[in-house]
């Protein structure tokens, strides 16, 4: 049982890593299937099984998937997602949780199902993450919005990219409209967003960004 229960209503940094910074995404397929986990299980009770889900999903030509067809519209949600991101040693979400325990039934249910994909196809043993997930309560809209931005410059901050649009692991190019045939976030009744505003408010701190890592890394060293 969690120190501090989850409150629902509330909205939530969510994060997990791996153990000893293992490199837990090696190809465009363990990203996708993280991708669809997150989608399939914020659904509570869902009575579709995931193969369902995975087998009649329609490919776009970004080579992801979409499979909200299948899920009727009367089913309710345990969270909602407003962002997202995944790198190659940990993942981060933000979430309002929508239920009662609906967040660590969610982050219960992704972590272990996706250690299971990666231990079978990695032919892996043992556990993938360092330990129970973190969550940090968002209080203020406004940090919520820097915290959209600080996700979103992950990879670029990690000079993996050199502009948060090139990472297509992420909900950033959801928050330019770019890309709403796969959109799976739902940030527009707690975020107002302008997509002009919001990539130049997102470019405008990557410099910054990059030299606090610096900073940051030379203290922990």
């Amino acid at each position: 049982m969690r120190k501090d229960p989850l409150i629902t209503g509330e909205v939530y940094h969510v994060f997990s890593r791996s153990i000893a910074d293992y490199i837990i995404f090696n190809n465009n397929f363990d990203y996708e299937r993280m991708w669809q986990l997150i989608q399939y299980y914020k659904i509570n009770n869902n009575n579709i099984r995931y193969s369902d889900f995975i087998n009649f999903q329609i490919v776009n030509n970004d080579g992801f998937y979409n499979a909200f067809n299948l899920i009727k519209k009367d089913k309710k949600n345990s969270v909602q997602i407003i962002a997202y991101c995944f790198m190659p040693t940990h993942i981060h979400l933000v979430l309002k949780q929508l239920q009662d325990k609906g967040i660590s039934q969610y982050m219960k249910h992704i972590l272990d199902s996706y250690s299971k994909y990666f231990n079978f196809q990695h032919k892996r043993r043992g556990p993938l993450w360092e330990s129970r997930f973190k969550s940090i309560l968002v209080k203020k809209d406004e940090y919520l919005m820097h915290l959209t931005r600080y996700i979103h410059l992950n990879p670029v901050t990690a000079k993996i990219i050199d502009k948060p649009k090139e990472w297509q692991y992420s909900s950033f190019n959801e928050y330019l409209g770019t890309n709403s045939n796969i959109a799976i976030c739902q940030f527009n009744d707690i975020l107002e967003i302008n997509s002009s505003q919001y990539r130049k408010f997102t470019n405008d701190r990557i410099s910054y960004q990059r030299d606090l890592a610096k900073i940051k890394k030379l203290i922990l060293d």
